[in-house]
């Protein structure tokens, strides 16, 4: 059926894109262009799935007046015949910051402020800037905008690219003759956030991620509490924020983990963050999809290794080169679990490499409709403008790409990039493809030529027989310059022709070498055929994930196991003491039997014979296995909290397994005398980070004493307190706040949420216990007094390195003690500290464990229990218990772990000779009755990290053969935090 126009063509289209309409027209003589123009006979992709073969595009004044098989062209239409060419919608690029520069770095030096803003009527931290909009900083960039369009782009959505809250950000097209008027189609389009302070800042506060993660939930709570009108006085940051709830949210996460926890805000305070991915997600695919968020994500794929020199090859980790290989496979892993992307030009080297990093997801299964909605019809929808931008339904601005052909073959070329209906040419749609094998006739000679490269800029490569000569071509608007030497090399032939669109041949004119012209006449021979058409592109070879995805992750993550431990010599950590020639009966996660003679039934049976079964070992102390460890910004960071920082992939984990290590208590740094909250863990090796905190945690927070909180260790002077006695005037001034909190929240009146003082209230109630860290015993008893005064109890004392002196205090106040074996003199407060500490607290009746704040140590446990035999006279089973039921005691997890009973958690670990021994090694370490750690899988691994690692520096050497850029080896240090690791 034939579709005529009348009115409705009329209000289809949009006011005209020279002027506003009501502006005055007294200047000189104009008129408005009411032409329509016409593309006919073109493949046209209407959306990424309505697709038109030799349809017609009709446009006017920047829209998209139809698109459709039988049109019926008006008579004052400007006809352009496409045959044989594609028409697409633009691309959009939902996260930019085209036309908006980050704002200068704040000079270094000076002080820092702890609190204070350097705004006023503004909320009190400065890394919150809601009140920004990209609009007011928006400078078109037409040098950029080329770049852009040249990649296939005709809208950005821009914003400010500075701090946690960053404001509102602007749609704007990429259209060099209008005007602002005409580009902005949005002057609010989203707004924005991320986990990255300003640069032009210097307020302290946050310096951590655990501390941003707070900070954003405090500022919501805060806006909340504003909303409802509780605050007096102006700020204008959370009527921003307030005012731009309608808008839509997006967050830069930039890293899979990072995608949960900007999620889990998120669910936190409904809101629906649309999340700029990291290009990781394929690691933990199930965890993003249960997110059920949208993401914006990066196609910035490294380049390989250089690892021709085999010595610097060995500085890679097999984590970075399977980041390398698997990277690409990214957004096809995200299409085949059916979540909802947009892809995005952020973070790439240059604008002109994201069309090899597409093809590259391509080549690596990401379909290609899929990759055409996340350039258009994807990110039009996020933002809500889908009846105006990613595709050419009617009434949509007239933003198309025209090609050669698939936008997604390699060969295809770009010829004009239409944006609000203004032409811009890229490549010259009316340049004939020279590309080919030739027979070139010249000077009474015949040669054969090859034309390879791109269509407009291609390579010749010219024989004389079997001799390559030396060539250079030239080709423009169908004109074609080509000189070459003779085989000699000391004669040029000069030749200038044209060819045209009905013949295959170039012929025109050569000058040769003695100054005399002649003819010549290339005849194609074969025509060119790409790389991609010609059958020779090998599948991507991609190795395969393991849980996490490092060296020593595993292919399928444990499983609860049924197994009967027979035979062994079992250490209870309980009243039944050490049993001989005793069977363990795990099943179902759980210890289920202990006793001789027991029946498996069907479980799998480990002969223990000379070997000694305990529960795992629980470090009450760790730093292993952090993202961060203090927030030192402020003088109390009780809001901070462990398990948002959880990095589930830290080689401790593994490590730790390997020395039968099953629990640990994650605990904030010692930077300031109030830290942050703990997470205990189960070290489960490949679970996430979720996965690896204890359901229903004993809640506890980490308290601080000594020469780190007042900073003598780093010469800060920008923070309170500088003395130990300020240290007990913070912890008196914090707790009667929170004592005047707690009264008022329970009183029914009306109250604004504070994180700080509802952690620092449950301290008071009982609810929330206190690890500190401490050294000498004036600081310790100090403490104790200031709990007292305060009605609540100290749980731990950790270090404690002068506890003997102040034993008798601590079993009166009730606190136990978690220390090290044999530190000490390594700073002047630890000058009398004692290798004999923990036997003689534990003379005096104090519950006593030996931590090991230090990585190396974790995994060398058994051997710091050991340590309290010789030095305090400890029975075996007594010094065990100091690192598997004492510490599960002060961690009040003692009735699911820390020794081997009927009922209790299977988190135990068979090891092959006396546990305190230097010679015993972790053989089996089970979690719930699942084997994280097993000495003969360990060896097999072992190998396949060296077969993985061979074949992939393999296939890097073949990517620089073809020509790839490379990147130079670089060793990568996992950082291993400590107490005062800022």
């Amino acid at each position: 059926m034939r579709i005529r126009f009348f009115v409705l063509v009329t209000f289809l289209c949009g006011v005209s894109l020279s002027a506003q309409d009501y502006f005055p027209k007294n200047d000189g003589v104009k008129a408005e262009n009411n032409n329509y123009t016409a593309f006919i006979n073109a493949k046209i992709f209407i959306t990424p799935t309505k697709i038109l073969d030799k349809g017609t595009l009709l446009i006017k004044k920047g829209k998209v007046v139809l698109a459709g098989k039988t049109v019926t062209v008006p008579k004052n239409s400007v006809i352009i015949d496409l045959q044989g060419k594609f028409i697409y919608p633009s691309f959009i690029d939902i996260y930019s910051d085209f036309g908006v520069n980050k704002p200068n770095k704040a000079p270094s030096g000076g002080r820092s402020a702890q609190y204070e803003p350097s705004r006023e009527g503004f909320y009190w931290n400065d890394h919150i800037m809601p009140e920004n909009n990209a609009i007011s900083k928006f400078k078109y960039d037409n040098k950029k905008a080329k770049e852009l369009r040249e990649a296939g782009f005709g809208t950005v959505n821009t914003h400010i690219q500075d701090g946690i809250a960053r404001g509102s950000g602007a749609l704007v097209t990429l259209n060099d003759t209008g005007n602002d008027s005409d580009r902005i189609l949005a002057d609010k389009s989203a707004q924005y956030f991320s986990l990255t302070k300003s640069v032009a800042k210097r307020q302290a506060y946050p310096s951590s991620l655990m501390g941003t993660l707070a900070l954003l939930r405090q500022m919501y709570f805060d806006a909340d509490w504003y909303a409802h009108g509780n605050i007096a006085t102006k700020d204008l940051s959370l009527e921003a924020l307030n005012a731009n709830k309608g808008l839509v949210q997006i967050f830069e996460a930039k890293d899979k983990d990072n995608v949960l926890r900007a999620d889990k805000i998120g669910d936190k305070f409904n809101i629906n963050y649309t999340i700029l991915a990291g290009g990781n997600e394929f690691e933990n695919v199930a965890g993003i999809e249960a997110t059920n968020a949208t993401l914006i994500v990066p196609i910035n794929f490294p380049d390989p290794y250089d690892v021709s020199d085999p010595y610097l090859a060995e500085y890679i980790s097999l984590e970075d080169m399977r980041f390398w290989n698997q990277a690409p496979t990214n957004p096809k892993v995200l299409e085949e679990n059916n979540i909802t992307f947009g892809l995005t030009l952020h973070d790439q080297k240059s604008t002109s490499s994201f069309r090899n990093n597409l093809l590259k997801a391509i080549d690596h299964g990401l379909s290609k409709t899929k990759a055409l909605e996340a350039l258009t019809t994807v990110p039009a929808q996020i933002l809500g403008k889908s009846n105006l931008i990613g595709s050419l339904q009617n009434g949509s601005q007239a933003n198309f790409l025209i090609s050669s052909g698939d936008i997604f073959d390699k060969e295809t070329v770009l010829y004009e990039n239409w944006v609000q209906g203004q032409q811009h040419i890229i490549n010259n749609k009316e340049l004939k493809d020279i590309r080919g094998n030739y027979n070139l006739a010249a000077g009474n000679k015949t040669y054969q030529l090859s034309i390879t490269g791109e269509l407009d800029k291609p390579k010749a490569e010219l024989k004389e027989g079997v001799q390559k000569l030396t060539s250079k071509i030239n080709y423009e608007d169908n004109w074609v310059t080509l000189s070459f030497n003779n085989k000699e090399g000391n004669m040029v032939f000069r030749l200038t022709g044209m060819t045209t669109s009905n013949s295959d041949n170039i012929s025109g004119k050569v000058l040769l070498p003695d100054g005399s012209e002649s003819t010549f006449n290339a005849t194609r021979t074969t025509a060119f055929i790409g790389k991609e058409k010609d059958g020779v592109n090998e599948k991507p070879i991609v190795v395969p994930i393991t849980f996490p995805n490092i060296g020593y992750g595993y292919s399928d993550q444990p499983k609860q196991e049924s197994i009967l431990f027979k035979n062994a010599t079992v250490w209870t950590s309980e009243e039944a003491g050490i049993l001989e020639h005793t069977d363990v009966l795990v099943k179902n996660g759980k210890i289920a039997k202990i006793g001789k003679d027991l029946k498996g039934g069907g479980a799998t049976i480990v002969d223990c014979k000379g070997k000694h079964l305990t529960a795992g070992i629980i470090d009450e102390h760790t730093h292993i296995a952090a993202l961060a460890i203090n927030e030192s910004g402020q003088n109390s960071s009780a809001e901070v909290k462990m398990e948002d920082v959880v990095n589930p992939e830290h080689i401790g984990i593994y490590r730790d397994l390997a020395g039968g290590v099953t629990s640990a208590q994650l605990l904030h740094g010692s930077a300031n005398p109030i830290g942050g909250q703990s997470a205990i863990l189960k070290l489960k090796w490949g679970a996430s980070a979720d996965g690896m905190i204890y359901d229903n945690s004993p809640k506890f927070i980490k308290f601080a004493l000594g020469e780190n909180v007042k900073q003598s260790n780093w010469n800060s002077y920008s923070r309170f307190p500088q003395t130990r006695m300020g240290v007990e005037q913070t912890f008196i001034n914090y707790f009667q706040r929170a004592k005047e909190y707690d009264i008022k929240k329970k009183s029914g009146q009306p109250f604004r949420f504070d994180e700080e003082m509802e952690t620092l209230a449950e301290i008071i109630n009982g609810e929330r216990f206190i690890s500190c860290h401490s050294y000498v015993q004036s600081e310790i008893n100090m403490l104790m007094k200031v709990a007292e005064k305060f009605n609540f109890k100290v749980n731990t004392f950790t270090h404690i390195l002068e506890g003997y002196k102040v034993a008798d205090k601590m079993v009166e106040h009730g606190v136990g003690a978690s220390t090290f074996s044999d530190w000490w003199a390594y700073k002047y407060e630890v000058n009398d500290a004692i290798p004999y500490n923990a036997a003689i607290m534990q003379s005096q009746g104090i519950t006593v464990a030996i931590n090991s704040d230090d990585a190396e140590m974790s995994r060398r446990l058994n051997q710091e229990a050991a340590k309290t035999v010789k030095y305090g006279g400890m029975t075996e089973l007594e010094a065990w218990k100091m690192v598997t039921i004492n510490p599960a005691k002060l961690l009040h997890i003692d009735d699911r772990v820390g020794s081997i009973k009927e009922g209790k958690d299977a988190d135990i670990v068979l090891w092959s000779n006396n546990p305190l021994s230097v010679y015993a090694k972790a053989e089996k370490t089970m979690i719930d009755g699942a084997v994280y750690f097993d000495l003969e899988k360990d060896k097999q691994q072992r190998e396949a990290i060296k077969k993985e690692k061979a074949l992939l520096i393999n296939l890097m050497l073949k990517e620089k053969d073809k020509g790839s850029p490379t990147q130079e080896p670089k060793k990568k240090n996992q950082e291993q935090l400590h107490c005062d690791s800022l």
